[in-house]
């Protein structure tokens, strides 16, 4: 049955344009009860649990269903953030359009109350038709609703309703389940005392009027790290005088959270403050901490230059809050009995949350995610509820698992829905895959990587042609070939991003049929690959290039090692070693131009760890050698980029997804230059060129490492590389490879970016077809910033797994001391690395209940003084490293000064020297 509604709609160019919305009703869709006789048959089969709910409820005693109105689905899943209930319940909800359930609004009748009356309707229908089942028949559908009215009505109707706070303290058996209980608003479990903390958020209308007319700005609320009683706002827009605006103070913050979208009201002048240099940490267990919150903003304030004064603003309503689960530790009240505890996140950023709980026992020493429901006016910290307990503080898995839930990993198994698209097992080429593509079987194909790599998506291969000249091919795994686009596969690697590499785990972009198998370009099979081959002269001048979809079949799947010792091997003459030797001297000349054109070679300390093959714990740390041929494998993958990012800007100049990385600002270099001074070394910074010729240029033959530590300090000048719309920018240049225009397109398995490369570049060369979706560039440019965060948080994450293993490691081996070179002073302390390990600390001087030494801090040198010793930028040093686990929720490594000797500043070593160097291995690409 087909119902049909017509009416006329006014447009903003004036005209009239007549919408017609139809409603298809069906009369064959079944209640879903399995064991139902009337409906047997009907579409869709059973959905509805085959044992429906009985004994568990004391307000229910008889079997039943239970049917949530929208909004208590909203709140208690929406609130939670669950990843994937949702959708779990979404896909549960039954179809829409029954003919004995439709009905229609009334006159003067709103769209939520219609909504409440076709509830009422359809869990009125479910009872008297599930009486049809049998006469004996006790089975019920219960209405769940928090709304008041609802409930009111439904009684009045005879449908059994109750609140979900009624339901869930019914369920005796299961009375942990109370702690889960979203809050329902701001005004529930507000303090006793009913004192007014916070000053009111303004209405959206009102925020929105400000905004327009420039009394309020619009912005990302960014909490410090360092200090709970201060914050910034990133103003969104152009104003690059306004680009960000101090906030300082409890009722200044008003209950903004980190990462919120939030609008502010600029202060007088005469009331901006500085950045303060104060690290303050909440540790406050009730509400009239107020009182000790004010009298710690006054330390705040501290007399300042004028130039030292920042734009100062205060929070004045709240746009779009961006609240997720959080996980951290419950710290339990002092008061005996007591349900009310306060939750501390692992994120120094997020407030603490109050929350109730009967298990506040169970939970000490635990990690447990906690949603945040929302933070009344009169209340010191936002309201919540326990979500989940995820284990031990201090376990592998539950420390695991917390990284990942804190940056945001998508990690959860693949759904039926994405691995239904992946190709049937046992697979072969057809006939159907070879369309448009070229057989290159014959070609003596090798791939070079790290060691226990299973993702290969890259295979290179050189020969010597008739005419002289040399081919070389760049083969990359076709993995658009098995994810189609906008499919459930492509939409949830869209998601994901990228693959993430932990210490001791990777989270897979793609299926691990698609990863390690199919896409993966293994010795001795044939897989399907995308090919840029190009033809060069023995200088590793390109006098042609092509790009082809192909069929590999690769002869060696090779370590670095393994493939460095070939190179260097007389005895060994074979195609593939020979293969090899060609690369490896083209690849040496392509980066002797590169650097000549103003590349730069930086440094960063990455360290690989070796596992005990039984425990899995950390036996060995240090710091990863680097070899020729990592080096031969980068610069045909950057040469590749670089060749494809040509060729698809070319085709869609609009809508190629390239990749950029901007110059940094001069202020970036201050510490560079400064650093460099201070051993009679200059550094120009001007352009990337004259930065790599001064880099290269400053040697010391009695410091050989002190080239390393420059180069690693340059590192750190550095801006974030990110992924753009070629139509959204104008701006290509990639600063740090001296590149005009530059892309990705070398590692689709573990990067979505190439996928999107792989199809613009397919389409621009006839061997697939497009879609609208690939050449609008307002969704390309959505899709990059998805990839950009994806990207950065799944650096964070790999950081934060190095840094637990670092702490399981030296927890093994207790107190060691090591020599390290200092890469920053501060004004009370020294950061220091250790290339041993790769390490980096802070050696502070200053520590609570002890005598303060006289520290003198000169910015311009720079140096710190401590009595009548000097530490400059690059100095030796020697500090013993142990590991404080003090702070359950926040175990850090700790360093202390060994030599040189201060008196009573310095520790004692406790340890020899240690000499832990071995073998180790871990997987961690370079950006190809």
């Amino acid at each position: 049955m087909l119902k049909s509604k017509t009416f006329l709609k006014k447009t903003r160019a004036g005209g009239v344009v007549k919408i017609v919305r139809e409603h298809y009703l069906r009369d064959d869709i079944g209640c879903g009860a399995p064991a139902c006789a009337a409906c047997d048959g009907a579409h869709p089969g059973p959905a509805l649990e085959s044992q429906p709910r009985d004994q568990a409820s004391s307000l229910c005693p008889w079997p039943h269903y239970l049917l949530p109105d929208t909004n208590v689905l909203l709140h208690q899943i929406i609130r939670a953030r669950k990843p994937g209930t949702w959708a779990s319940v979404a896909s549960r909800v039954r179809p829409p359009g029954s003919l004995e359930t439709y009905i229609e609004q009334e006159q003067g009748e709103n769209a939520n109350d219609r909504n409440d009356r076709a509830i009422r309707v359809a869990a009125k229908w479910y009872n008297e038709h599930l009486k049809k089942m049998s006469a004996e028949s006790q089975l019920q559908v219960i209405l769940i609703t928090n709304d008041k009215k609802n409930k009111e009505k439904a009684v009045e109707e005879g449908i059994p309703a109750f609140t979900c706070e009624e339901y869930v303290k019914s369920l005796t058996a299961n009375p942990e389940l109370i702690d889960r209980l979203a809050c329902l608003s701001e005004e529930m479990n507000e303090i006793e005392s009913g004192k007014i903390i916070f000053s009111e958020h303004l209405p959206l209308s009102k925020l929105q009027q400000g905004i327009k007319s420039g009394s309020y700005l619009q912005g990302t609320f960014r909490a410090s790290r360092e200090n709970y009683l201060e914050a910034t706002v990133w103003i969104h827009g152009d104003k690059d005088d306004e680009k960000e605006i101090l906030i300082q103070g409890l009722k200044h913050l008003n209950r903004a959270i980190h990462e919120d979208i939030v609008a502010v009201e600029l202060l007088p002048k005469s009331q901006w403050v500085a950045p303060s240099s104060v690290v303050l940490q909440d540790e406050g267990q009730n509400e009239d901490d107020v009182e000790k919150d004010e009298e710690r903003e006054l330390m705040l304030k501290t007399a300042v230059s004028e130039k030292m004064l920042r734009p100062t603003g205060r929070v004045v309503g709240i746009i779009k809050r961006n609240w997720r689960p959080y996980c951290g530790m419950l710290s339990k009240s002092d008061i005996k009995e007591s349900r009310r505890h306060l939750f501390t996140p692992a994120d120094k950023r997020i407030p603490r949350i109050r929350i109730e709980t009967r298990q506040a026992s169970a939970l000490e020493g635990r990690r447990i995610i906690v949603a945040i429901d929302g933070w009344p006016r009169n209340s010191r910290y936002p309201n919540g509820h326990f979500v989940k307990n995820l284990g031990d503080v201090g376990e592998k898995e539950t420390e695991t698992e917390v990284l990942l839930l804190e940056h945001d990993v998508p990690h959860q198994p693949f759904s039926q829905a994405v691995l239904s698209f992946l190709p049937k097992m046992p697979w072969s080429i057809t006939e159907k895959d070879m369309k448009n593509r070229e057989d290159l079987r014959h070609l003596c194909v090798c791939s070079v990587d790290p060691p226990g790599c299973t993702d290969i998506d890259d295979a290179l291969h050189c020969r010597e042609l008739s005419n002289g000249n040399l081919e070389v091919g760049v083969h990359i795994a076709d993995v658009s070939h098995f994810i189609r686009p906008g499919n459930a596969l492509d939409q949830e690697s869209a998601r994901r991003g990228t693959t993430v590499y932990l210490c001791e785990k990777r989270i897979d972009m793609v299926p691990e049929l698609l990863s390690s198998n199919l896409c993966s370009l293994r010795s001795n099979v044939d897989r399907l690959a995308f090919s840029c081959i190009w033809e060069m002269n023995h200088n590793a001048e390109i006098l042609k290039t092509r790009f082809t979809k192909s069929v590999i079949n690769s002869k060696a799947s090779l370590t670095y090692a393994e493939a460095q010792m070939r190179i260097d091997s007389a005895a060994m003459n074979d195609d593939i070693t020979t293969s090899l030797r060609g690369l490896n001297k083209l690849a040496k000349i392509l980066k002797k131009g590169r650097i000549e054109k103003g590349a730069l070679t930086l440094s960063s300390p990455e360290v690989r760890f070796h596992m005990d093959s039984e425990t899995h714990d950390p036996i060995d740390l240090q710091t990863k050698e680097l070899r020729e041929t990592n080096s031969m494998v980068e610069e045909f993958m950057l040469l590749a980029n670089i060749s494809v990012a040509k060729k698809i800007h070319e085709e869609f100049s609009e809508h190629a997804l390239l990749r950029k990385h901007p110059a940094p600002p001069p202020s970036n270099y201050e510490i560079l230059v400064k650093a460099a001074k201070s051993k009679n070394l200059e550094i120009k910074t001007d352009t990337a060129k004259s930065l790599a010729d001064s880099l290269d240029r400053a040697e010391s033959p009695d410091f050989p490492y002190l080239n390393t530590l420059l180069r690693i300090l340059a590192t750190r000048c550095m801006m974030q590389a990110v992924y753009f719309c070629s139509g959204m920018d104008n701006d290509f240049h990639h600063y740090g490879l001296a590149s005009p225009i530059y892309t990705h397109f070398t590692s689709p398995i573990r990067r979505y970016a190439d996928i999107i490369v792989h199809r613009l570049l397919a389409v621009a060369i006839g061997a697939d077809s497009t879609y609208p979706e690939l050449t609008d560039k307002h969704k390309l440019s959505d899709i990059c910033k998805n990839l950009n965060f994806r990207h950065k948080m799944a650096q964070y994450a790999q950081r934060a797994s190095v840094t637990f293993h670092t702490q399981l490691f030296f927890k093994s081996k207790g107190i060691v001391s090591e020599e390290a070179y200092i890469l920053f002073v501060r004004k009370n302390a020294i950061v220091v690395l250790i290339p041993k390990y790769g390490l980096e600390g802070t050696v502070f001087f200053e520590e609570k209940d002890k005598p303060k030494p006289r520290l003198t801090y000169d910015d311009e040198i720079p140096s710190l003084r401590i009595e009548g010793t000097v530490f400059h930028v690059f100095d030796k040093v020697k500090v013993k490293i142990t590991l404080d686990s003090s702070n359950l929720q926040h175990q850090k490594i700790r360093m202390a000064l060994v030599e040189p000797q201060i008196p009573g500043i310095n520790t004692p070593p406790d340890v020899s020297d240690t000499d832990l160097s071995g073998p180790g291995g871990k997987k961690r690409k370079l950006e190809k």
